[in-house]
């Protein structure tokens, strides 16, 4: 697998500790402890078991709590952004305490340590969008000012976009916290991803499914990934097993749009890549004002072999129409 991204941002302190050793048992994932989080991690365990034909004793899974997880009163943007998520998770696995780290993909940073690379990612689930509320069918059919709780600003933009009249307010928390919320009637809608909900078992819980062409999902939104040391090269190798070369291609297509663009959890930026069955990739991003009153959108096609260079090329287009504003 091609490596997604590498470095650090001017923020993250270097991490240079290299560790040579070959993969002894047992092999330990870590995760945040999040219930869907951990749906994913015994997801990666169980493939991992079924392609090295291992026990389930060999592999076990080590929750821990990241900063993201701690702080839930306030938006990601006021608080630091996408490596919230991530930061503690890439403590353990620099320092050894853990061997592998599974994430969803749409929370990593483009850039990543040299020691880490993301060696796998596993098949995507649906990309889109899911609309939740006990009062409309869809977005357009909530009533005028209608109350949508999220804690995206991607979604806050294109909500606002859609329906200028709804009110959006900030609506963090897990599924659990947020499902119970609505209906207590604290908002009258609220939108995650569908991926999360199926992996849960609760794609009963959608309303409907909004479509790519009426809201562009987070860039990697449906990807599970899983990060290891670089040096970790018998690891490497049984990781490449389970691997969906697909998944990758559309995965790299949208991460090199956000890594151009800078995208941070300020800037309200969407991608998605699809990659169909004769090898050739449609893509398309877009860039919003947080309020949704603008919005530039632009598209590629290109083959496999060239969704890094149609997915920067597409970011340099938007980029000139970023505004300062955008990214305060």
């Amino acid at each position: 697998m091609a490596v997604l991204s590498n470095g650090l941002d001017d923020k993250t302190p270097a991490l240079t500790f290299v560790t040579v050793r070959m993969q002894s048992l047992p092999i330990r994932i870590g995760t945040r402890g999040s219930k869907l989080a951990l749906v994913q991690a015994h997801e990666v365990r169980d493939r991992l078991c079924a392609a090295c034909g291992l026990a389930a004793g060999d592999v076990v899974i080590v929750p821990i709590t990241t900063t993201g997880d701690r702080i839930t009163d306030r938006p990601l943007a006021a608080i630091g952004g996408k490596g919230l998520f991530t930061k503690e998770i890439e403590i353990a696995l620099h320092e050894g305490a853990i061997d592998l780290a599974v994430h969803s993909m749409k929370d990593m940073p483009t850039v990543l340590a040299d020691e880490f690379i993301i060696e796998t990612l596993l098949p995507r689930e649906d990309p889109r969008d899911a609309f939740i509320s006990h009062s409309a069918g869809a977005l357009q059919d909530l009533p005028h000012a209608a109350v949508v709780g999220s804690s995206s600003i991607r979604r806050q933009a294109q909500i606002k976009r859609l329906r200028p009249d709804l009110e959006v307010v900030m609506y963090r928390g897990n599924v659990d916290t947020r499902l119970r919320k609505l209906r207590e009637g604290v908002v009258d809608a609220t939108l995650l991803a569908c991926a999360g909900l199926v992996r849960l078992g609760l794609g009963e819980e959608i309303t409907a499914a909004i479509s790519i062409e009426d809201m562009l999902p987070a860039v990697a939104q449906g990807a599970i990934g899983i990060e290891v040391r670089r040096s970790d090269e018998a690891l490497r190798l049984e990781l490449q097993k389970l691997n969906h070369v697909p998944t990758t291609i559309e995965v790299e297509c949208e991460r090199a749009f956000l890594g151009v663009l800078e995208g941070s959890c300020r800037t309200p930026i969407a991608g998605h890549a699809h990659l169909d069955d004769k090898g050739e990739v449609s893509f398309s991003g877009m860039v919003l004002a947080p309020d949704g009153s603008a919005a530039h959108e632009t598209k590629r096609h290109c083959l496999a072999e060239d969704v890094v260079a149609a997915g920067e090329d597409a970011a340099a287009e938007l980029k000139a129409h970023l505004k300062p504003e955008w990214l305060a």
